[in-house]
């Protein structure tokens, strides 16, 4: 016979639940939250440890298996039975009173009614109150100060769209996705919880951005430590944990039913997995085991690349930047449905919705084209970096314990990073100090639209790729491609690394060489349960074959000399004649150099493909002598990789 107040095991030996006879509650049960049934009694025990309940005590509820759903049938009786001291008795009671009649009201256990956002894209949106808790904190709110599109606002007006309106876009879309498979899928048990973690992760996924967005963690933080694998994904987890200690969050959440190992999950959720691919671990995640594995392809999908991030920067830049958009999420939402594929659960869609999904990677390569990677904007980024690193020494932000924290270290000190936003650009283009002058005269050259130009650009070879990291090397490599004696010759200037920077950017699916579509999985209208793969040739013969352009581009900094511009182009034509690339075009602001390509008797068909495209593009100028001063262009041989023009 059991004591009085024991709980019982079920078969599985895995819900508790207590004896019948033992359930003496004369008051009627008061209902609780969908969030305090759902807590286990691990939760339960980390609840009251946080409350400064003994731990004693809370080992003890979490012996008994008493969870959540448990907290109305409790009584003084069973407390004073399990030797719990008078004292403790009234404040347990107290707590779980508190609990209960929180879990009760309407309006949820904080009291706040859901907020009503109006946003441009997606219409009325309708956020928890546990969200708005976490929006109405410093952490967040420096959101706004931080431009989606980093320096592209200086090339398109309406491109003024913040982080802020973003991050709820996605949160938005998440909680709309996992609702819909929650309903559609019963088999899946998706709970409450889940839906809210996924929520929470859409929210914050973007709280680590630093200062114009990409441009901080792509340009600045490699330009003053080349060996630092810092991302901004890492800061947000960090900026995260920050936000809750500071704002005394922990308790909100767990009244949700949010603990440790959910916050384990919304971490993996927003930067990866916690175990690297080294760690020999078949299921490499913690937050959640493998038979929720699709709830990680929500957020950031890691093996298509097909997430709710995706939809809402499409759908909101395409609305600020006066682009169409192709790509219909909406329909794809209303076709995804989730299946075991090589045993692990995948968000799936049908196959007649690939199409769709190619014009969601189209709608991708151009907003790159036309607007993330425009040659205006990225100079302009390149500008801000070079004046953020000359303030670097001389600019501080306040730290933790009163600590003076440069830019560059912020990322490592949550209380500086709070405070480091695109404001900083006005900080420091307002400033009197005399160590900051050569940063703000390059910010002001920015206002005043003295950029660097783009004298040239091409692209690379399909058969061959650079490193963002090898600029520096094929600037130095352009500038000596014709030798100094020819340009002192013809009267113009030597060009000095100094004088130009070289950009590598790169434009693919988002999976560089390979097609994302090919990791997707669709199921047949008949076979709803059944997924594969669609072949290409299923789709359309007029796909692309390479998914991976680079194109580099040449800039002159002083962008008044134009005897420099007419040096540069000449450098960079005989470089990219070396190296296999593309003609070069006119980068749209030099109008000096001619770009005639000399034409030969051979037809680059019978040679190589590095060979032929040298062959086809080697430049003649009108104003100036035939390359190689007193000969003739001579057709390359099938051993020459290029034709010299010198």
């Amino acid at each position: 016979m059991k004591r009085r107040g024991h709980l019982d095991v079920d078969n599985n030996g895995i819900t508790p639940y207590l004896s019948p006879a033992k359930k003496r509650c004369t008051s009627p049960v008061v209902p609780l939250s969908v969030q305090h049934k759902a807590w286990r009694s691990s939760h339960l025990a980390s609840y009251l440890r946080r409350h400064n309940i003994d731990n004693d005590v809370a080992s003890k509820f979490e012996a008994e298996r008493i969870s959540g759903e448990h907290l109305a049938e409790i009584d003084d009786d069973m407390l004073k039975d399990w030797g719990i001291a008078t004292g403790q008795r009234i404040e347990l009671l107290k707590l779980f009173r508190h609990i209960l009649d929180e879990g009760s009201n309407e309006e949820g256990p904080t009291h706040i009614l859901p907020k009503v956002f109006n946003d441009p894209v997606h219409g009325h949106i309708e956020l928890d109150p546990l969200l708005i808790r976490i929006i109405d904190t410093p952490q967040f709110q420096r959101l706004r100060d931080i431009k989606q599109l980093g320096g592209t606002y200086f090339v398109f007006p309406g491109a003024s769209h913040n982080r802020f309106e973003h991050s709820i876009g996605v949160s938005h879309l998440a909680g709309c996705l996992v609702t819909m498979l929650k309903q559609r899928q019963k088999s899946l048990k998706i709970t409450d919880v889940d839906v809210l973690c996924v929520k929470i992760a859409g929210l914050c996924h973007d709280l680590g951005h630093g200062p114009f967005s990409h441009m901080f963690d792509a340009q600045f933080i490699p330009m003053m430590d080349s060996q630092s694998t810092w991302k901004h994904e890492e800061a947000s987890v960090q900026m995260l944990r920050h936000l809750i200690a500071e704002n005394n969050l922990q308790g909100a959440l767990e009244e949700r039913g949010i603990f440790e190992q959910d916050l384990i999950f919304i971490q993996e959720m927003i930067s990866g997995p916690s175990y690297s691919q080294d760690s020999g671990r078949d299921w490499r995640y913690e937050g959640r085991k493998k038979d929720k594995s699709f709830l990680y392809e929500i957020i950031a999908n890691k093996r298509t690349g097909i997430d709710v991030d995706k939809w809402d920067y499409f759908a909101r830049d395409c609305h600020h930047l006066g682009i169409a958009n192709m790509f219909d999420y909406r329909r794809f939402m209303q076709f995804a449905r989730v299946i075991e594929v090589e045993k692990t659960l995948q968000i799936c869609t049908r196959d007649k919705e690939v199409g769709n999904l190619y014009d969601m990677f189209h709608t991708r390569n151009a907003l790159h084209r036309r607007a993330y990677q425009h040659k205006t904007s990225n100079i302009i980024e390149t500008m801000i970096c070079e004046a953020f690193a000359k303030a670097n020494d001389h600019f501080f932000l306040p730290g933790k314990d009163g600590k003076k924290v440069k830019m560059s270290e912020a990322v490592y000190d949550m209380h500086a990073y709070t405070h480091l936003s695109d404001s900083v650009f006005y900080q420091i283009l307002g400033s009197t100090a005399p160590e900051l002058e050569e940063a703000r005269k390059i910010l002001h050259a920015v206002q005043r639209r003295q950029l660097y130009r783009c004298v040239s650009q091409s692209n690379a070879p399909v058969d061959r790729s650079f490193s963002t990291f090898d600029a520096p090397r094929l600037a130095q490599e352009v500038i000596e491609a014709v030798p100094e004696s020819y340009l002192a010759d013809k009267d113009l200037p030597v060009l000095q690394e100094s004088d130009v920077r070289v950009q590598i950017v790169n434009f693919s699916y988002g999976m560089r060489h390979e097609d994302p579509i090919d990791h997707m999985r669709f199921y047949q209208k008949d076979q709803p349960n059944k997924a594969s793969k669609v072949k290409r040739e299923q789709v359309s013969h007029m796909l692309p074959q390479n998914f991976l352009e680079q194109n580099i581009r040449l800039y002159i900094r002083d962008p008044n000399n134009r005897d420099k511009q007419r040096s540069a182009s000449w450098c960079f034509q005989q470089w990219c004649v070396d190296n296999g690339c593309t003609s070069p075009r006119d980068g749209g602001e030099n109008d000096g150099i001619s770009l005639t390509p000399l034409r030969y008797s051979q037809e680059p068909e019978s040679l190589g493909s590095s060979q032929a495209m040298a062959s086809s593009q080697t430049p003649s100028f009108p104003d100036m002598p035939a390359p190689r001063v007193g000969a003739t262009p001579t057709v390359p041989t099938s051993k020459s990789v290029s034709q010299r023009l010198f």
